[in-house]
């Protein structure tokens, strides 16, 4: 051990099935809850985290960043082998950095990607269904991309989280806004400076009904203007959700 306070990166990835999200909660399994026993067991002390993104129950990630300070004198490399080795299978330490004393993972980020993945076809997947939504009505791509390219700007997306809701500012900036095409499955990519809760959900359950003809594609523009949550498209499942990256100045 040493006196001297070190600030640390950690990256990670997770399969958020068997999970109640990344928060902390009372009864339930968390990915915050998990990783900290583990990084507290093996620094020895207190640990609090800092998250880029609070991913709900069921969602994935790729590239979730989080930060903290420790005394501990450990080697980034022997904390990362030592946290893999303890921490269950669906979670994995991708990388540990130190990092400057004014790095937090969620206040110093810039953006953050996240996906969706839709599994459009005729039949779901035995391998797949946990990290893709199968969904296997006809959809009209250049339509679903048209309303994706409406979403890029800044807007009011109070019409795309819940009404009750902690947040009390609901303008947020979109950077990418698009969906490919990849054996058999539409993939969304969205990236912004921060996002509300299910606001990625709801954007792409609004965009499936316009692909399906179910509501036109004038509405998108109507619903990014700060109307109710009740006039936008139904929430998607979580378990096609993922959150890629999370971008940060060199």
């Amino acid at each position: 051990m040493t006196s001297m306070e070190r600030h640390l990166r950690v990256d990670l990835e997770y399969d958020g099935t068997a999970y109640a999200g990344w928060a902390r909660q009372p009864q339930l399994p968390s990915i915050e809850a998990t990783l900290m026993g583990v990084l507290a067991r093996i620094l020895q002390e207190d640990v609090r985290l800092s998250v880029a993104g609070r991913t709900d129950a069921g969602v994935h990630a790729r590239g979730q960043v989080v930060s903290l300070r420790t005394a501990n004198a450990v080697t980034p490399g022997r904390l990362r082998r030592s946290a893999n080795q303890l921490l269950p299978d669906d979670i994995v330490v991708t990388a540990i950095t130190d990092v400057p004393a004014r790095f937090d993972a969620r206040r110093s980020a810039l953006a953050r990607t996240y996906s969706y993945t839709v599994l459009n076809q005729p039949h779901p997947s035995a391998f797949e269904h946990r990290f893709v939504y199968f969904y296997p009505g006809r959809l009209r791509f250049g339509l679903m991309n048209e309303a994706a390219a409406m979403i890029i700007g800044q807007h009011d997306f109070t019409a795309f989280t819940p009404t009750v809701t902690e947040h009390s500012y609901f303008e947020r900036e979109v950077r990418r806004s698009e969906w490919i095409r990849r054996d058999g499955k539409l993939i969304y990519h969205i990236t912004g400076n921060a996002f509300m809760r299910n606001m990625v959900r709801v954007l792409v359950g609004t965009m499936l009904e316009i692909g399906r003809g179910f509501r036109p594609l004038t509405d998108m523009e109507r619903l990014l203007t700060g109307a109710e949550r009740p006039d936008a498209g139904r929430t998607a499942p979580p378990h096609g959700l993922c959150l890629e990256k999370v971008a940060y100045e060199e």
